[in-house]
């Protein structure tokens, strides 16, 4: 089976790039630091400050290789024309319901959601059902719990 595409947007991949530099400078000298600290503490075999150092050494690696798997493989999209501006990855988007309820979404993508911040997935439903959709356009979608939300875009920026 083929590898998913990852795409991000430029903010998305200097924040990559940015834990790859803690994982990497600062947050492996303090794993490093705790390793010298638990060896301190005597036999290793019943050492549970150094088994958790190295269950974190162990998730810091992984961390660093799949950053690094990301940048390698992911396809970084850039701002597109603006007169003719679509939704696509990295526009915010404003919705307004039949009630006149307006709502707003960035679009992310899968590696840089972050509901907390209103930044979904191009692949959730909502994401992928308004990607290519312009001011003016109707769209709908069904939610995980099954609901049929419809929607108006009323402005899209970048």
């Amino acid at each position: 089976m083929a590898a998913k595409e990852i795409v991000l947007t430029p903010e998305g991949r200097e924040e990559l790039l940015r834990e790859l530099e803690w994982r990497e400078g600062a947050h492996n000298d303090e794993i490093v630091e705790s390793l010298k600290e638990a060896r301190g503490f005597g036999d290793l075999s019943e050492n549970a400050e150094f088994d958790a150092a190295k269950e974190e050494q162990a998730r810091n690696a992984s961390r660093v290789n799949e950053i690094r798997q990301i940048l390698a493989t992911a396809r970084i999209v850039e701002a597109g024309d603006a007169a003719a501006l679509a939704v696509s990855i990295g526009t915010s988007v404003e919705l307004e319901d039949k009630k006149g309820k307006k709502t707003s979404f960035t679009i992310v993508g899968t590696t840089e959601t972050n509901s907390l911040k209103r930044r979904i997935s191009n692949e959730s439903p909502a994401g992928a059902a308004m990607i290519g959709h312009v001011v003016g356009d109707k769209v709908s979608f069904t939610t995980p719990t099954g609901k049929v939300r419809e929607y108006t875009i009323t402005s899209i920026t970048r």
